[in-house]
């Protein structure tokens, strides 16, 4: 078993966090919640200070935080149906554009690894691909209305243009642009969830995608291409994916965030029974039914539920957490 240690608890937020966000470099943190606020963290000394308040841009609870690859922007998603990108040119964090178009409440923003598209989605069902053109102008490349239901979550894959979504309607659905016509499409609906998909995160290789649901369950999913040596069937010359392991009577309530350490392996779960599980692969696992046990599970991580959770990219081990309880947690994880 590993051990968790609390290292650092930031109080500034009035009310729940519901998202944390590291800068690239490591040296920063993005945290907002429910007080319509942006936050950033750094180190000053051995302490972990509040550097920064972002308040001007939202009118309701903000969402979900994403830091651009190149650390130059921050986006902010907003229950008031925007979207807010802030960069510092002068010196001080402004937002220069609102991305408007979502009919209600967007839940989560995402950066492709290039930093030319931004993904949005909503309880409006709609998944969104905005075109970063020129400096603080972002294009609408396409509305992607595959979902039946509220879309909670989505990510990018680390190396190429491909899309992930996770939603109330119990699925996670793939998308990527045709580039034979310059339209995006859904390749591919991953059905095994049992309840709402919250939360999507992909391996360093993006070859492998873990999600989390309101059925208590982590799923692994792994992608096997055309012609893959197992043998797994697939069409039109792309990619099938297929769960390979459920990660089930671990956690008691939904289970909201989940952390995929591209340095470490260690995949990190925010529950709502207020815990945090870091769960490890066994190095002689099967690929194909990979075997992960849970090395640690703090009780009471928080004392509400546990919103949001995210490893540093830079230092292995470091773990930021928020809560309903309204801190945001910093801890190290060590074997």
């Amino acid at each position: 078993m590993g051990k968790l240690v609390l290292l650092d608890t930031l109080s500034k937020h009035v009310g729940p966090v519901w998202n944390v966000a590291w800068h690239p470099k490591g040296d920063a943190l993005a945290t907002c919640g429910e007080d319509k606020t942006v936050r950033i963290w750094a180190k000053q000394g051995n302490k972990w200070i509040n550097k920064v308040v972002l308040s001007d841009a939202h009118k309701r609870t903000i969402r979900s935080v994403a830091w651009s690859p190149c650390g130059n922007y921050l986006a902010s998603a907003s229950f008031d149906a925007t979207v807010a990108i802030w960069d510092r040119k002068t010196g001080e964090f402004e937002c220069n554009t609102t991305l408007e178009g979502h009919e209600n409440e967007v839940k989560s923003v995402a950066w492709s690894r290039s930093g030319h598209l931004l993904a949005t989605c909503s309880r409006d069902k709609s998944v969104w691909v905005w075109e970063v053109a020129d400096e603080d102008e972002y294009e609408c490349a396409a509305v992607l209305n595959a979902h039946t239901q509220d879309v909670k979550k989505v990510v990018w894959h680390p190396e190429i243009d491909l899309l992930a979504s996770a939603s109330y309607d119990n699925t996670i659905k793939l998308f990527r642009e045709d580039l034979s016509d310059n339209d995006w499409i859904c390749l591919e609906t991953l059905e095994s969830h049992d309840s709402t998909v919250w939360s999507l995160a992909f391996d360093k290789t993006g070859r492998r995608l873990a999600s989390c649901s309101d059925d208590t369950t982590v799923k692994i999913w792994k992608e096997y291409p055309p012609n893959n040596p197992e043998g797994i069937p697939t069409t039109d010359n792309e990619s099938t994916w297929k769960c390979v392991c459920t990660l089930s009577g671990y956690h008691t309530r939904t289970v909201y965030d989940i952390s995929w350490c591209h340095l470490s392996g260690l995949i990190a779960t925010a529950c709502g029974d207020d815990i945090i599980r870091i769960f490890k692969e066994e190095e002689t696992s099967d690929s194909n039914a990979p075997t992960f046990n849970c090395v640690s599970s703090t009780e009471r991580s928080h004392t509400q539920d546990v919103n949001s959770v995210a490893w540093n990219p830079v230092t292995p081990g470091f773990l930021a957490s928020c809560s309903d309880d309204g801190s945001v947690k910093l801890w190290n994880y060590t074997d």
